[in-house]
């Protein structure tokens, strides 16, 4: 009796898996799971129980012999982002194989949007510490955009907007993943070990025939994802470019011959949920958690030229350079919006791109150290400028939404109008 139980009821979970994963999957999930934790680590950061937070963040776990004997919040900075950009990187190469990024001319002013928004913010930050000159260092803080937390605001707002509205904002994105990715790997690399960074293409080669291959085994993949990790890391090299590296090896075109979705549309589907329901949220826990209450707190935040730097580069510099490469492509070039798009879309679009959470948390570390003063001054700077750029394109984005909500409303208005039930009016365009 108890083995049939037991089989029925391995069966019947398994769609209770499906349907949590597909849930942590979704962009209003994944980016309200990274809000919460953001929210939960400024709490406990500012409660009379900080200590216990800080003392958590610190702990240290993982074998000394390896030199991976790191604190939580480095795994999660180096080890757990590395599958956010596993996943970034599958998307990435989905996109220039398959998407939008294939087709040059459509891929014209996303691109240049995303060069714009990570040039025009990077430029007023160095304009606002320059003068210190100890903060130029995180100059490319606010050039990033979070896709997660961009496209979950642009979810809950849109109910009307235009569909192509969030194929420009997740083009834009990508991109400036890619960008960052090179940044961080280029200029945010203190000392380079050849060794082991040779030997990475070991394991990464291993992978890539594999996955050539359409070989999915989990005890074949894994090891050999982890171990190009574990190289990595000890190169120098910030660890989550391994997951970037690993996901570009996959194929996302698929066998004439084997049914189904590609590999890479396999890996995104099954690894997704993990990045934006795990990973990202508790790397937000351990990066968030600035005390506000120690150390003279937002007074002393708000008159720091890096807070100011990151904060005008967010707000203001996101919306110039998005909005104003875009219309430098479009008025010079061939191309062109996309049908059904204003340039009042392409604004609010512009001031969404001004959340910059995950990446910009990252570098921040990379550029200041962890738990130093700049540190959480830039965390300061990152949640303020996001939160200012989240609220700014929501307001604007409501009014357009409004407004397409009211043209729809108007078409079915004019369809009743002609005298033929709205029914036949369908089978006739059938």
């Amino acid at each position: 009796m108890i083995r049939p139980r037991t089989r029925l009821f391995a069966r019947g979970s398994w769609p209770e898996v499906r349907r949590i994963g597909d849930l942590l999957g979704t962009e209003t999930t994944g980016g309200l799971l990274l809000v919460g934790a953001a929210a939960l680590a400024l709490l406990w950061a500012n409660s009379p129980w900080r200590e216990v937070y800080v003392e958590l963040s610190r702990l240290t776990v993982g074998p000394a012999a390896l030199h991976l004997d790191l604190s939580l919040a480095a795994w999660a900075a180096d080890g757990l982002l590395a599958i956010f950009f596993f996943v970034a990187g599958l998307e990435l190469k989905r996109e220039f194989v398959a998407g939008d990024l294939r087709d040059p001319r459509r891929a014209a002013l996303p691109v240049a949007a995303a060069v714009g928004g990570m040039a025009a913010p990077a430029l007023i930050y160095v304009a606002c510490t320059a003068a210190g000159g100890a903060g130029l260092a995180g100059w490319a803080i606010p050039t990033a955009t979070d896709i997660a937390f961009a496209l979950a605001v642009l979810a809950v707002i849109s109910t009307h907007l235009p569909a192509a509205l969030r194929v420009f904002l997740l083009t834009l994105a990508v991109v400036d993943d890619l960008l960052a990715i090179v940044i961080i790997a280029v200029f945010y690399t203190d000392e380079l070990h050849w060794v082991p960074l040779l030997l990475t293409l070991v394991p990464l080669a291993l992978f890539a025939v594999l996955v050539q291959r359409r070989v999915r085994s989990w005890w074949l993949l894994l090891p050999l994802a982890a171990v190009t990790w574990g190289l990595m890391h000890a190169s120098g090299v910030h660890a989550t470019v391994a997951g970037v590296l690993l996901g570009f090896t996959v194929p996302v075109i698929r066998r004439k011959e084997g049914p189904g979705p590609g590999l890479a549309e396999h890996f995104e589907h099954r690894f997704r949920p993990i990045s934006a329901g795990i990973a990202v949220p508790v790397f937000a826990f351990f990066a968030a958690g600035v005390s506000v209450v120690d150390g003279g707190g937002f007074a002393a935040a708000l008159t720091d030229p890096i807070t100011l730097g990151i904060v005008a580069g967010l707000v203001v510099g996101k919306p110039i350079g998005v909005l104003g490469a875009t219309w430098l492509v479009q008025r010079f070039t061939r191309a062109e919006l996309a049908d059904g798009l204003s340039w009042w879309d392409v604004f609010g679009l512009a001031l969404l791109a001004g959340i910059g959470f995950t990446v910009s948390l990252l570098i921040g570390e990379l550029a200041f150290g962890s738990g130093s003063a700049a540190d959480d001054h830039v965390k300061i700077g990152v949640l303020l400028g996001s939160l200012v750029a989240a609220l700014l394109a929501s307001v604007l984005l409501r009014i357009r939404n409004v407004h397409y909500r009211r043209m729809c409303a108007e078409e079915e208005v004019d369809d009743d109008h002609d005298g033929i039930p709205d029914v036949y009016q369908r089978d006739e365009r059938g």
